[in-house]
């Protein structure tokens, strides 16, 4: 299929709108982690405070990612986003406001970014589960490469502006960006119209609408392996990653310039990725996706050197590379193989136990780095990550399965909707 085509998908009014509003938001996310780590490192200095700050986001959202999961099947997705977004908005205008001012203290960075982080927790159970609620179940992973393309494209964006404000400007300033990408966001969802999933009479207890996606997860043997290695990595990798990165290149190399520049490739490599799950369709999506994020790890290994910024800046693009490739495939097989008016809730569970252990990594490379010293916590970081993920292809039926292309959609063409529809 000519490579033209596999945009054809933009065709769909209100897969537009949802595409568009996401990539504007996600601009302001590549800015947010760079401002925000410079900002505290600014502030206080230490790798530990900035380790706690993160924390305090990721552990709210993972609290609340369950009950996040659950109001996306109930009140639909896209109220689910749109109610996200217009929080998101205003946290991060309360956060640039502190900062800009000079007023700005710990605490309320961390009040704040928490905050952020439930929003968050609504926000992407819902995002993933309305893709096919709005596109054509034959475009499904087209539909999902191009959100992901938004997605990294955002990280190189992002982050090469953030880095230009930084120079010019201040933390402050790249938030109050951040916070208006989320206003354009929310303006698109009030755009988008998805078809109501049928309903079943009586609306279930929330308890049993848990368990009903606990039994939907938990049966998918290949689904719980994955989520239990990501887990893992994400418990290590983006603590070293986003803790320590940043204190290597203030202490090594050219400080937030080199910074940005090495996230900006790692959201290239992301970029490179989904481009490529465009056009790659493997049979076993599983084997391949997973396989190929074995390679993670090495932007890690290098911050341990640590090598050249240069060096640094292009094994993230090769780790960002295979899994963006890996969540392409990830996300159009779970879409595939779990029933839609259950997807929220299972998206939800994924979310939930990949990112489980991430506030306790966040909260721990702190202290680990100045007990073992920074290089040394990278390496182990390093060598775990990998080991982990290797060890998700001994499951037989993550190795077995294969795509079913037919097996959403296709739905009801779309008309557009104005806002007060």
């Amino acid at each position: 299929m000519p490579i033209r085509r596999r945009f054809d998908v933009l065709r769909e009014p209100a897969y537009r709108r949802l595409f568009l509003g996401r990539t504007a938001s996600l601009v302001g996310d590549g800015m947010a982690p760079i401002a925000i780590s410079f900002a505290i490192l600014g502030l206080t200095g230490s790798a530990t405070d900035l380790g706690l700050v993160l924390t305090a986001h990721a552990a709210v959202m993972i609290a609340l990612l369950l009950v996040g999961g659950v109001v996306g099947d109930r009140v639909s997705p896209r109220l689910a986003m749109l109610g996200a977004d217009l929080t998101r908005a205003i946290s991060t205008a309360l956060l640039a406001a502190l900062l800009l001012t000079g007023a700005a203290e710990i605490w309320q960075l961390a009040l704040l970014y928490a905050i952020d982080g439930a929003a968050t927790a609504f926000f992407n159970p819902a995002s993933t589960a309305i893709v096919p609620q709005v596109v054509p179940g034959p475009r499904l992973q087209e539909a999902n490469a191009l959100l992901n393309i938004s997605r990294h494209g955002g990280k190189v964006a992002g982050p090469a502006l953030a880095g230009l404000l930084l120079a010019l400007g201040s933390p402050g300033t790249a938030l109050a960006v951040d916070a208006a990408t989320f206003a354009l966001s929310a303006a698109c969802l009030l755009g988008v119209r998805a078809p109501r999933l049928p309903q079943t009479g009586r609306e279930p207890a929330f308890f049993s609408e848990l368990r009903h996606g606990w039994r939907e997860f938990s049966s998918r043997r290949w689904m719980v392996a994955i989520v239990l290695s990501a887990a893992v990595s994400n418990g290590i990798f983006f603590p070293v990653f986003q803790v320590l990165g940043p204190v290597v290149s203030s202490e090594s190399l050219d400080g937030s310039s080199s910074w940005a520049l090495i996230m900006a490739l790692f959201g290239a490599g992301g970029l490179l990725g989904a481009v490529a799950a465009l056009s790659l369709r493997p049979r076993r999506p599983l084997l391949v996706g997973e396989g190929l994020i074995c390679l993670i790890a090495i932007p890690a290994l290098l911050l341990a050197i640590p090598a050249s910024t240069a060096a640094i800046a292009i094994g993230a693009l090769v780790s960002a590379t295979t899994v963006g490739f890996g969540e392409v495939l990830y996300d159009t097989v779970v879409a595939q193989h779990v029933p839609p008016e259950s997807l929220s809730r299972v998206i939800a569970y994924d979310w939930f136990g990949a990112l489980a252990l991430e506030p306790v990594g966040l909260a721990l490379v702190g202290p680990l780095a100045a007990g073992l010293g920074t290089s040394t916590t990278l390496y182990l970081g390093a060598a775990a990550i990998t080991v982990c993920q290797a060890c998700v292809l001994l499951v037989p039926s993550l190795r077995r399965l294969e795509a079913r292309p037919e097996a959403t959609g296709p739905l009801p063409p779309l008309r557009p909707v104005e806002a007060g529809d």
